[in-house]
């Protein structure tokens, strides 16, 4: 993956996070420190999707990241970078520090079910090419079901 191309960065709906198979856990770990490198470099990630980073308060990216690191140690995996001196030393003013936040979500407007569909679908197409295992794909279709979201076929 080339970092800085503007379609290959995404960040997975926050409440997909706990079901993430290993492999896209991972990933978002690099992710997360891919845009906090692109963002310190340019002054944001350079990606289409991921860009919508910046027009949230800081404290949103940062609480992202604290999930991912959370779910990583929840599963027992060594974290071997300190990212958060990484995340600290992030301009933030860089940031839209004036979006009022009336929800706990993270990314309220951006982290919507229709991202959540969005991210699911990308999931399943992995799952449909082998790249996503039975098990790790019942948690994932679960969590959809949970929601209660329609899923268009």
């Amino acid at each position: 993956m080339k970092y800085g191309n503007i379609f290959d960065m995404r960040l997975w709906h926050y409440e997909l996070i706990k079901v993430l198979p290993l492999k896209q856990l991972t990933g978002q770990w690099r992710e997360c420190r891919a845009i906090i490198g692109l963002i310190n470099k340019f002054g944001n990630p350079n990606s289409l999707i991921v860009n919508k980073v910046m027009e949230y308060p800081f404290y949103h990216f940062e609480k992202y990241i604290k999930l991912v690191q959370k779910e990583m140690i929840k599963r027992n995996y060594k974290i071997k970078i300190d990212i958060f001196t990484l995340l600290n030393k992030l301009d933030k003013s860089l940031f839209n520090n004036n979006f009022i936040n009336i929800t706990t979500n993270i990314f309220p407007d951006w982290h919507n079910d229709r991202y959540f569909l969005q991210c699911y679908y990308n999931l399943q197409e992995k799952f449909d090419c082998h790249g996503i295992s039975q098990n790790d794909w019942k948690k994932i279709d679960n969590l959809l079901k949970k929601k209660h979201l329609q899923v268009l076929i």
